[in-house]
């Protein structure tokens, strides 16, 4: 055992090597003789008798090997330099820092030196198992002391040592003599730490640790071990490694949270043995494993030796089980077998987490894990949740919580097999549908929709349908469902793939909760662009309707018809679904979508140059938008097809006018689809006015938003104006450009009429907003 003193091995540091290389060269140009080995020794003797000797000499100059202080001090001093701290570095540090295996713990080591700088005596360094606590402890110490002390724990709490005799074994390493008694040993230790630097390693502490984080009966004298290594007169530094936290209030020690590894770490631990990171398979092991320091050394032997080096492969055969290194799966089980021998509440809390998915929502907060605690008193709550943070078994940030991609796949695997399984997911989809009051953002509408994931993980396929249909008050509209809340925030793709999945059960659906669906699923395929199955879903949506007489669904299955043709473009067969909506809705309590229909035929006889009968309709459609309450839908897009009509007619103010209102809707109401529209709109009657820069910003602004989220028919509408808008400057080769991907995009929805409307407008350079036939 060397104290910190033997360790006298010192190396320049860069700016040291810089130094004295420069102050070597002044001297050769000033006395114009080169500065030999040889010539620095003799130079020496006038600092040390004899002078260096040049094994010493280049020893210092290659900074490659350590040695003694006085001795560089000594060489400085020849050439006129005073010796500085930033001169040296220690040689044993310069070893762990080029070790290839050790990466990532910059930061880390130079946390523990601050500890340790500001009179930290004993440092807890506390994270699950497989982050890298021994690890580092150890190469810390090596790299301060030399060598060092360790107190080994045993793996188990039958097989701990007792404090007495490992004391004595440690002494006996100091070079001294234990007492006979263990309070004389402890006194000769402390004394012995007081006159030299010792670094001391206890590893592993948790098996000798209690539920309540105290040292456990049987080994309560390690509290006395601890009592002499935290006391401020000592010169050493203890590093105490455990998943658990400590809890001895007696006892000062400084906690130290240690982070798994960064991306860039693991880079460079697999770069190190010539493997190739180019490959998203790569950044998904780092997720997945949550950049556990054990994982990535375990799988960089299993890829070097059972794949060839291919990360890819690995990956691709292995993404389904994180715990095919069995190694990996020890870590973990381990953990949740003690959790369950030493607190069952804090262990049924963890294995229900399990439930939550951490993916679009990736964290929970506290009230989410208090419901899963419905048979914990509410004041004993908060303290089991607190357990399972002190025992590095939860992840925490801001008072949110969630669980380690490793650690959740042990959890929900427990869950499973559990007789909780299905209340934890009741629970957990009641925390969530309670939570979310508004849905007003995405992060909002993410939140609501997980009571979906957890109904269906339990087989209530019903339940998870009216997670969809569930009614949210928004605004100053009527009602909304999740359904509508995710496409008016643009959330089309996903809803369409949670509909599909659930009607894949649909003999476990209510007729009622199925029509709606269906309902919800035709918006989604019409907002996307992809007409065929729009007109699809909403015809058997109509025909269930009809079948179960749900009068609401037979009017929104004509709507939403209409609104296709609308945009195929099939306009007489559009006024003749909307006329049929005008007379279901009437008197009705669904008389909102009278008013819907009211607005589209107004928009319908504008472009059929009736100009009396689109007024007559407008004006109706004016007066009932402000006394009726309409759905977001109907409040924005009543604007839109308003604004629409009077562009048609060639009120122009009227038209702008409509549009803005539309824009201040979508805004407050982040109606991402709607506002695209609006702006296309808006961007039409810029240029119309010769404002050829506005019209460009705003088509470019209007494509930005239809690109994020998928819908192909407005796109194709925002191209063909901005097409249009560079015809008119006289740029034809862009113009063409815009012309093709909006006939393209048109194609791609089968949308024929739409396509030839655009052809017929690029060959007379006159917008064509209506087709014969």
């Amino acid at each position: 055992m060397n104290s910190k003193q033997r360790d006298r091995g010192r190396i320049l540091t860069a700016e040291g090597s810089s130094r004295l290389q420069q102050a070597i060269r002044a001297w050769e140009l000033e006395h114009a003789v080169r500065c030999t080995q040889e010539r620095i020794r003799e130079l020496t003797s006038s600092v040390k008798e004899g002078g260096l000797d040049p094994g010493t000499i280049r020893k210092i100059l290659k900074a490659k090997e350590g040695v003694a202080p006085k001795s560089i001090r000594c060489l400085f001093a020849t050439f006129g330099l005073q010796l500085n701290e930033a001169d040296l570095v220690s040689s044993l540090r310069l070893q762990v820092q080029a070790d290839p295996n050790f990466v990532g713990r910059g930061e880390a080591i130079a946390d523990l030196n601050l500890l340790v700088e500001r009179g930290a005596k004993v440092i807890v360094i506390q994270a699950r198992g497989g982050v890298g606590k021994t690890t580092l402890a150890r190469k810390y110490l090596q790299q301060e002391f030399g060598s060092y002390l360790e107190f080994p724990i045993a793996k188990e709490t039958k097989d701990i040592a007792s404090i007495e005799s490992l004391l004595e074994e440690k002494l006996r390493q100091l070079g001294e003599e234990p007492g006979r008694e263990f309070f004389v040993s402890l006194d000769r230790l402390k004394r012995k730490l007081q006159s030299e630097q010792v670094g001391i390693l206890i590893d592993n502490l948790e098996p000798a640790l209690d539920s309540a984080g105290k040292l456990i009966e049987p080994h309560r004298r390690y509290v006395e071990l601890l009592r002499v290594l935290a006391d401020p007169s000592v010169r050493s530094a203890t590093l105490i490694t455990t998943r658990e936290r400590l809890r001895e209030s007696s006892i000062t020690v400084e906690h130290y949270i240690l982070k798994n590894l960064d991306v860039t770490a693991w880079k460079q631990f697999f770069q190190s043995r010539s493997l190739s990171i180019d490959t998203p398979a790569f950044a998904a092991l780092h997720n997945t494993y949550g950049g556990n320091a054990k994982a990535m050394d375990i799988i960089r032997g299993a890829v070097l030796e059972d794949y060839s080096g291919d990360i890819e492969a690995y990956w691709q055969a292995n993404q389904d089980d994180l715990f095919i290194e069995r190694d990996l799966e020890d870590l973990v089980t381990q953990q949740f077998d003690r959790l369950q021998q030493i607190d069952l509440d804090a262990y049924n809390l963890l294995c229900r987490m399990g439930c939550y998915r951490y993916q679009d929502v990736p964290t929970v907060p506290l009230e989410g894990l208090f419901c899963l605690l419905w048979d914990v008193p509410e004041t004993r709550q908060r303290r089991v949740a607190k357990s399972l943070q002190d025992r590095s078994l939860v992840e925490v940030e801001n008072g949110e919580y969630w669980l380690h991609p490793m650690i959740r796949s042990e959890a929900i695997h427990r869950l499973r097999g559990h007789v909780d399984w299905e209340e934890t997911n009741c629970k957990a989809a009641e925390f969530w549908t309670v939570k979310v009051e508004v849905v007003a953002t995405v992060s909002n509408a993410l939140q609501a929709i997980e009571p979906y994931y957890h109904y269906f993980n339990i087989n209530q396929f019903n339940r998870a349908a009216e997670v969809i249909r569930y009614n949210r008050e928004y605004d100053l509209s009527a009602d909304e469902s999740l359904g509508r809340s995710f496409y008016r925030l643009g959330l089309l793709s996903k809803m369409i793939i949670l509909i599909n999945t659930l009607a894949g059960n649909k003999s476990h659906i209510k007729p009622n909760n199925l029509a709606s669906l269906y309902n919800i699923l035709g918006a989604m395929y019409y907002f996307s662009g992809d007409l065929s199955n729009a007109i699809r879903v909403h015809t058997d949506s109509g025909y269930l309707a009809n079948k179960l007489d749900l009068l609401e669904f037979k009017i929104l299955s004509l709507l939403n018809l209409g609104f296709c043709k609308i945009d195929l473009y099939e306009l007489d067969d559009a006024k003749e679904l909307f006329s049929n909506v005008m007379a279901l809705a009437a008197n009705s309590s669904f008389h909102r979508h009278a008013v819907d229909a009211l607005y589209c035929l107004a928009f319908i006889e504008s472009i059929g140059g009736c100009e009396k009968e689109a007024y007559e309709l407008i004006d109706r459609a004016n007066k009932e938008i402000t006394t009726t309450k309409l759905t977001s839908w109907g409040i924005g897009h009543s604007r839109l097809f308003l604004g629409r009509a009077y562009r048609n007619l060639g009120e122009i103010s009227k038209s702008l006018k409509m549009y803005n209102e539309a824009l201040l809707y979508a805004e407050k109401s982040n109606y991402t689809q709607l506002k695209a529209n609006a702006l296309i709109g808006v961007a039409e009657l810029s240029r119309r006015n010769g404002d050829f820069e506005l019209a460009i910003a705003y088509c470019l602004e209007a494509l930005e938003l239809l690109d994020e989220i998928g819908a192909k028919l407005n796109l194709a509408e925002a191209y063909y104006q901005l097409a249009l808008t560079y015809q008119a400057m006289g740029e034809n080769e862009k113009s063409q450009t815009g012309i093709q991907e909006s006939i393209r995009l048109f194609t791609e929805i089968e949308a024929p009429k739409q396509v030839e409307r655009v052809r017929r407008s690029m060959m007379t350079d006159v917008d064509i907003t209506h087709v014969d036939g």
